[in-house]
């Protein structure tokens, strides 16, 4: 196989529960993909997750596993229901009902990038659709959810960090004032995935660093935390959005010179998530 379905880290000693993803910040762009586009280069990365994964690469060092994203959010969404299929991009794909990242064309198999911009004209085969999902995203899922298992029964808990980041301009909406913008979007599908404790303990190591947080709005979290948060059965997972203006420029695509402060500020942000997932932590905080 050409593309990789994923990218493992794994720390040399896994001494914690916590597991660290990132599906939105792979940019291996198949040739055919790129060539059947309509959309440049730039506007094709436009819904990329950009180097997240560059920011929580230091997580095996600390003592936890990072799996991330080969093949780009453009190609296979690896934060949908694998059913999230579009009728207005694969042939013979039924409407079931109504979805409203379907129909914005944000399903499992993208029909556009940001701000509504159309990949491609025309529409795939259900078996091109398929071998995406069958190469990519069950691959990627059956790994994350091995290394949420594994972690589950050597601790008895699991927490999974899903991180990602949003444009700049995300909550211009909703929160007008600049100054008052949060800087990291915490998402728990309204304490649906994840125990009060455990996402009272991520904000707090987050505003130790000096930025601003809020929860689950305008993100609560998608597929993913809804999939893997079971906090009933010591199953918790949080979605992390990182303000993107925070550490690249958004209209060229590539690393600012606040790159590597910034993810020096965010080491020991993790390093706290990492301690979370030691049991006596999450003894200590329960």
């Amino acid at each position: 196989m050409a593309h990789p379905p994923y990218l493992l880290s794994m720390p040399n000693n896994r001494n914690t529960a916590s597991v660290f993803a990132s599906p939105h910040s792979g940019r291996d762009y198949p040739w055919n993909f790129i060539r059947s586009s309509q959309l440049d280069e730039k506007t094709i990365r436009s819904s990329e997750d950009a180097f997240v994964d560059r920011l929580f690469d230091m997580a095996p060092e600390l003592g936890a596993p990072l799996i991330s994203a080969a093949i780009p959010r453009a190609y296979v969404d690896l934060n949908r229901a694998a059913d999230e299929l579009d009728p207005a991009l694969i042939s013979g794909v039924r409407q079931k009902g109504h979805n409203p990242r379907i129909s914005s064309g944000l399903g499992v198999i993208p029909r556009v990038v940001a701000n509504g911009r159309e990949i491609r004209q025309g529409k795939i085969t259900m078996i091109e659709a398929a071998r995406r999902l069958n190469e990519f995203y069950h691959p990627y899922h059956d790994k994350l959810h091995a290394l949420l298992t594994e972690a589950h029964d050597e601790f008895g808990f699991s927490i999974l960090l899903d991180c990602h980041s949003m444009p700049h301009d995300a909550l211009a909406m909703t929160v007008p004032v600049l100054a008052n913008r949060p800087e990291i979007v915490l998402g728990d599908r309204f304490g649906a995935s994840c125990a009060p404790e455990i996402i009272e303990n991520v904000e707090q190591a987050f505003r130790d660093a000096g930025l601003r947080v809020s929860r689950n709005m305008p993100f609560a979290g998608a597929f993913v935390t809804q999939n893997y948060g079971r906090p009933s059965f010591g199953r918790h997972a949080v979605q992390i959005e990182i303000d993107r203006a925070l550490y690249m420029d958004e209209a060229q695509l590539l690393p600012n010179e606040n790159f590597e402060p910034f993810k020096k500020l965010l080491k020991g942000v993790v390093a706290k998530l990492v301690d979370l997932g030691r049991k006596e932590t999450l003894l200590a905080a329960e």
